[in-house]
């Protein structure tokens, strides 16, 4: 299967905090702990193993079997692989490590990148194994079950249409119902039609939506039916035990608001980036089956936010103790919680999620829990052979084909015409003649100044309008040419964004079937920056 690529810093589609990430520029270096490159997960095992497993004591043991106990419970009731099984039970070897992705538990899996960060996951695992092969490496799904942001999970996009799940939600959406459901695949299902691919992905849905009765059960299932047997593990985290074992960093948190006060501080060093992420004063949530608010610290009295819920100091530790699963952390808090129960090498996530990782550095170092290698997920266009020989017709590479529209067909504009339409060299030289003008009015009449300068933008801007003119002339004389460059970007690039962030994985499995995921599989290698093309 062909393919072609563009690095992630030519891409045009990643922030400048991102860039300089990926090509380790110096102002980066204190926000993360080693560089995603394969010798460097040496040094990170070490620190891990040590950190979390601890010697041998018997906090290591516990947390191992707690966690291999919460995930044999999660997954008593769906069909599980050998290899899923297998990694299961490694988790409780002080040899073995994990990666993982997060996600949101959006309807269907919601974009296609969910595929990416799953497989950049998976294909990672391997390539550890071939370079460390005394220890076992564990790909693992944590499912953003805890989340309240319905209204981001609740569609998703098919051939350009968007498919609502209507319904209302106040709680973590991991324990919401998917009662209604039903109705709503009826509707998809007319749109995907009757052909054997479409079927499937029919009884897909059935299967994941309407036979589980909450959404982490649903998403579970359909992440484990994807990609159970490359031996990934899901995990929801929404469970009372393995909170147990974070209760000393809840702890901190409600009594000293650590978190707010480290992340602050590293945020002064991210003045020159777009901040992802501000903390609060205490970044943990009050959850119960239908609530989900922060906990607010009111003069010595912890207050559930909009709610009349409140506690004194000794009340709610007490409760910590007690019921340690009514207490979320928030996307500050989430990963040092992933960080201290999973024995965690590599966070693999996208440009957003890693930009919020990069904050956290120091935050992680005063809770002495070690800090994960950060890796930014695979990016991936996909594009028929038809397209590809089109845009070879067109004479468009794939670094035009992912400039914005507008650059793009200004671009091919001026390189269509007989002549340039860049009038760049007449403003210089008209720049050189007002500047002796103005030597000349400096050494006769300081009055004439004004009058020169006037005069200087006017024709600057006479200039500037004629190239304008000029540029839309030849636009409506190569037309026809411009209107295929344009039909074509928007295929690729559905209302001029990634197609990864628009499209769901089933218009492309009806297409391709069984084959879609293993064949983007085996063109991925997470630890390359680029942004892969990959031809059906």
């Amino acid at each position: 299967m062909p393919t072609d690529c563009i690095s992630y810093q030519n891409s045009g589609y990643f922030s400048p905090l991102m860039n300089d990430y990926l090509n380790q520029k110096e102002p980066t270096h204190s926000l993360y702990n080693r560089f995603p490159n394969l010798e460097n997960f040496e040094e990170q095992i070490k620190e891990k193993k040590e950190n979390f497993n601890g010697n041998g004591n018997k906090n290591f043991n516990t947390k191992r079997a707690v966690l291999v106990t919460a995930l044999k419970n999660q997954y008593s009731n769906i069909p599980t692989s050998d290899l899923t099984k297998q990694n299961i039970e490694a988790l409780a070897s002080a040899n073995t490590f994990t990666v993982t992705t997060g996600h949101q538990l959006n309807l269907f899996s919601g974009p296609l990148y969910f595929l990416y960060k799953i497989i950049s996951t998976i294909n990672l695992t391997t390539e550890l194994k071939a370079k460390y092969p005394d220890y076992n490496f564990v790909p693992v799904y944590w499912m953003a079950t805890e989340d309240h942001d319905f209204e981001e999970i609740n569609y998703f996009s098919f051939k350009g249409k968007k498919f609502h799940w209507n319904r209302e939600s106040t709680g973590p959406v991991g324990r919401l119902s998917t009662e209604g459901l039903d109705n709503f695949l009826e509707i998809f299902a007319l749109e995907i039609g009757s052909s054997a691919n479409a079927k499937t992905i029919k009884k897909l849905f059935e299967d994941s939506y309407i036979n589980h009765d909450n959404l982490a059960d649903a998403t579970r299932y359909l992440a484990n039916a994807l990609f159970g047997a490359s031996g990934l593990v899901i995990l929801d985290a929404d469970d009372q035990n393995l909170k147990r074992n974070f209760i000393p960093y809840i702890k901190e948190e409600l009594l000293y608001q650590t978190s707010f006060k480290m992340v602050t501080e590293t945020i002064e060093k991210l003045k020159n980036y777009f901040v992802q992420v501000n903390p609060r004063e205490i970044n943990l949530f009050y959850i119960e089956d239908n609530l989900r608010e922060r906990i607010i610290l009111d003069n010595g009295i912890y207050k559930v936010n909009h709610t009349k819920i409140e506690f004194t100091e000794s009340e709610i530790l007490k409760l910590l103790e007690s019921n340690p699963e009514k207490f979320s952390p928030n996307v500050i808090m989430r990963p040092l919680y992933q960080e201290v129960i999973l024995p965690n090498l590599c966070y693999i996530g996208g440009g957003g999620e890693i930009a919020y990782w990069l904050e956290l550095k120091s935050f992680f170092a005063s809770a002495k829990v070690t800090f994960p290698i950060l890796l930014l997920r695979n990016s991936v266009l996909l594009a028929t052979e038809k397209q590809n020989k089109k845009a070879d017709r067109l004479n468009l590479s794939w670094s035009d084909l992912f400039s914005k529209q507008t650059a793009l067909i200004n671009h091919v504009t001026q390189k269509l015409s007989d002549f340039p339409i860049d009038f760049s060299e007449q403003k210089e030289a008209l720049k050189k003649q007002f500047e002796a003008i103005l030597e000349l009015a400096n050494h006769t009449d300081k009055s004439f100044l004004g009058a020169v300068k006037a005069q200087e933008t006017k024709q600057t801007k006479g200039l500037e309008t004629l190239e304008k003119r000029l540029l839309i002339a030849q636009k409506r004389k190569f037309h026809d040419e411009l209107q295929r460059i344009i039909d074509l970007q928007n295929e690729l690039f559905p209302n001029q964004s990634l197609q990864e962030r628009q499209a769901n994985f089933s218009e492309f499995y009806l297409e391709n079937g069984e084959r879609l995921i293993p064949q983007i599989m085996s063109q991925l290698k997470p630890l390359e920056q680029n942004f892969n093309i990959i031809f059906f």
